[in-house]
């Protein structure tokens, strides 16, 4: 003889086809399973988990800069030291910070070279230059006059 159990009774299998099981009397007489949680009994059949799922969240590890000229006196311009204003620097003492971190221009180039279409011209600031928050950097090579204004890495 079957008998119609619903979901607040024991269920042999942890079969869950419909919201009632069909069990025979000696099965349901027979059970020592303990009570299962139903609402993740459903979460588990269905592939879904409570479990919180890791959210990758993009951090940005770099901060922009903007090219402003070249360091210069009265008469002469040194175009081996370009000033870079770094975003979000307010006080000389953010821009000491800064001192000796890597810094890079990024660029489409025409030709590609190892299969990679964007060259790369690296740096390093260097100390800062005056008192308006303003870095001054060496790059490997000197970087071309017509950056100015452009941003950097």
């Amino acid at each position: 003889m079957a008998m119609r159990v619903n979901r607040s009774v024991y269920c042999l299998n942890y079969c869950l086809t419909t919201t009632t099981t069909t069990v025979t009397m000696a099965m349901a007489m027979a059970m020592t399973i303990p009570p299962i949680n139903w609402s993740q009994m459903s979460l588990k059949l269905s592939g879904l988990s409570r479990r919180k799922k890791k959210v990758s969240v993009r951090i940005r590890l770099y901060v922009h800069g903007t090219i402003l000229g070249y360091r210069r006196s009265k008469s002469n311009q040194y175009s081996n030291t370009p000033l870079i204003q770094i975003d979000g620097v307010k006080t000389k003492q953010e821009v000491t910070w800064y001192v000796g971190k890597r810094i890079t221009y990024r660029y489409k180039a025409e030709t590609e070279k190892n299969a990679i279409r964007y060259h790369c011209i690296c740096g390093k600031v260097t100390r800062y230059h005056g008192n308006n928050c303003v870095a001054r950097a060496r790059f490997k090579s000197n970087l071309p006059p017509k950056l100015i204004g452009r941003r950097v890495h």
